[in-house]
């Protein structure tokens, strides 16, 4: 198990303790609060009561994460999508629903939104492409790159 931090609440007042915390749950999202308590020299109860403000602000938000070629997901792929621009949040919001869809953001450069998508086999990449995302309205080129080999997960999780 591990986190994802949000860093949308900039105003959000942290120390050196909470990143501590963090950094200590980033590589172990199930460490005993006891172990990072007894790591940091502080007590369990200061470690349960931070990652609960953390979480509460949604700065902190603890997840499994699955190997997804452990999973039968042997074709992955990242795709660059180009959209109209009055058309943007609808399409983002679309895509979003999607299940194979497993990573959705918006960048700037030649494409406007980049995604990644979990497909068991590249008939099922296929069938994505043509029966779902080029039906969505606004779509107006992509580009698929299917990824051959994952060199780093997030945070550290092993592949």
């Amino acid at each position: 198990i591990k986190i994802r931090i949000s860093y949308e609440y900039q105003n959000f007042l942290m120390d050196q303790i909470d990143r501590d915390i963090i950094s200590y749950l980033q590589s172990d999202g199930r460490m005993p609060f006891t172990d990072i308590a007894k790591s940091l020299d502080i007590s369990e109860g200061t470690v349960r009561n931070r990652v609960a403000r953390l979480m509460r602000e949604h700065v902190l938000q603890i997840v499994g994460m699955v190997d997804p070629y452990k999973l039968g997901y042997d074709a992955p792929a990242v795709i660059s999508i180009s959209v109209q621009p009055l058309l943007l949040s609808q399409v983002a919001k679309t895509i979003s629903k999607f299940s194979e869809v497993s990573y959705l953001i918006m960048v700037s450069g030649d494409y406007d939104l980049l995604l990644e998508v979990l497909c068991k086999d590249r008939d099922h990449l296929a069938n994505f492409l043509n029966d779902k995302l080029l039906k969505v309205p606004g779509i107006t080129n992509t580009q698929t790159s299917i990824v051959l080999h994952t060199y780093k997960m997030s945070y550290g999780a092993l592949h």
